[in-house]
């Protein structure tokens, strides 16, 4: 098994192995009727009385005829992750991907951002599920229009503001005032190009010399701005050539997905010329929770490595919206692969760490920026500073043409995100003049091998891209 867990490193909390009844959901799902209180909902005096909005559930508005039973109407986007559901005749809401059922929007939005964010203590169930792409706290405004006219909405809204706040902050999206809210949704997680997300614009990157001793209180995704080797008079203990073929596939990875990814550098390290050849990628196919997986994924690639007289020298990971420059949390790993890396021998073996960030709009032009670093140990007298962030200086090694190796883990990644509720939508504009899909081949070109026969095998791919929505 490999010295670095990577694979896991954005994984969450695994799914239950079976379909089950889930009822939680905090506060919201304990004030939710029951069915005999919704019968009365139906009737006159029933809505004669003013009800908050927590009295009214899907079985109402099932009932009522605003929403119709369906495979696949309802949706959660949350964290870069998409989640489909079905609205089941009595109400209740079926998982499509494990057959759970869930007795509420609350309980299943609560259990799917879970799986995301383990410190997740609540779901903002009706802020957060859409039916057919319209939140459901529209629905539940129009029923109270069309049967409480009369009633004070911010009586009848109580509590809905603070949900959409919450929801608003946790998807990362700017908030937009409250009469635009109910005119318009917020867009696609897959609209990226168009709608910066807030998370992205307000992760401004920090100086190291900023940061002083560690604190747990601050912000793990901090982004830091990388030092230069001889701002900290020191100088770049290797050398580093990366093959362009390693590019296009690592860059071919990042672009598919709206999530974070990671995966593996295999290369050689020469402790004569103290030069690490960067010679092939090892993308890690793995989901949210896949732990088991996860292991897998990674003894496969060490038996890779073994059979191809490859080393481990490295990894690399993405950040999908946001500058390609390492957070406080990346900083950590970083430094915790080297020493593992190196293990307990006294030989130096050096730890390349890549990040790739290709759908950052302050990148130049439609190229993914790729920023190699690594991190220098804090001064012996702070041990209790942040490792320092360095710029690595590469050479790129031009290939003369793609390597079927190469070409077989771009099929793979086609079939592996191709049903992803994450896969990047090729056919949306990246921006007015510019589709994903135009993205994705100006980003790539810039590693071309020689060979100009590569650009018919790369079409190939696309189309399979093209073929998967």
């Amino acid at each position: 098994m490999f010295p670095i867990g990577m694979a896991e490193r954005t994984r969450g909390s695994e799914p239950p192995l079976s379909p089950q009844v889930v009822e939680e959901g905090g506060e919201e799902e304990e004030e939710e009727l029951s069915g005999g209180e919704e019968s009365d909902l139906r009737t006159p005096s029933g809505r004669g009385s003013l009800l908050t909005r927590r009295g009214i559930t899907l079985r109402v508005l099932l009932k009522d005829g605003l929403v119709e039973p369906g495979d696949g109407v309802l949706s959660i986007h949350y964290l870069g992750k998409k989640f489909v559901g079905d609205l089941l005749n009595d109400g209740k809401i079926r998982w499509v991907e494990t057959g759970q059922i869930f007795n509420s929007p609350s309980a299943w939005a609560t259990h799917c951002k879970r799986l995301v964010n383990p410190a997740k203590k609540s779901g903002c169930g009706w802020a957060s599920v859409r039916y057919r792409g319209q939140k459901l706290v529209q629905y539940k405004t129009s029923w109270l229009h069309k049967y409480q006219p009369s009633a004070d909405m911010s009586l009848v809204s109580e509590g809905e503001d603070d949900e959409m706040g919450d929801e608003e902050e946790e998807e990362g999206k700017t908030a937009v005032p409250t009469d635009d809210k109910n005119r318009k949704n917020k867009p696609e997680l897959h609209d990226i190009s168009l709608v910066p997300r807030r998370g992205d614009r307000e992760r401004i990157p920090v100086r190291y010399c900023t940061l002083g001793t560690r604190d747990a209180a601050r912000d793990p995704h901090t982004l830091v701005e990388l030092s230069a080797f001889s701002a900290i008079n020191r100088f770049q203990p290797f050398n580093v050539a990366v093959s362009s073929n390693v590019l296009l596939l690592m860059d071919f990875h990042c672009h598919l997905t709206t999530s974070e990814v990671v995966g593996y550098l295999g290369g050689r390290w020469d402790t004569n010329t103290q030069l690490l050849t960067v010679l092939r990628a090892f993308p890690c196919r793995t989901r949210l929770a896949d732990r088991d997986s996860a292991s897998a994924v990674e003894e496969e690639i060490c038996q890779n490595l073994f059979m191809r007289g490859l080393s481990l020298v490295g990894w690399y990971h993405s950040h999908p919206r946001g500058p390609a420059l390492p957070s406080l949390q990346d900083i950590d790993s970083q430094m915790d692969h080297q020493l593992r890396l190196q293990g307990s021998s006294n030989g130096f073996q050096p730890c390349l760490g890549i990040i790739c960030g290709p759908y950052y709009h302050g990148n130049q032009g439609v190229a993914s920026t790729i920023t190699p670093f690594w991190v220098v140990p804090p001064p012996e007298q702070r041990p209790n500073d942040y490792g320092i962030p360095v710029a690595v200086e590469v050479t790129y090694v031009q290939d003369n043409f793609l390597t079927s190796d190469v070409l077989n883990e771009m099929m793979l990644l086609v079939d592996f995100y191709r049903a992803a509720p994450d896969l990047v939508q090729f056919h949306q504009f990246w921006c007015p003049d510019t589709t994903m899909m135009d993205k994705i081949k100006g980003s790539l070109s810039g590693h071309a091998p020689k060979d100009q026969a590569y650009s018919q095998i790369l079409e190939h791919v696309y189309n399979q891209l093209i073929n998967t929505h």
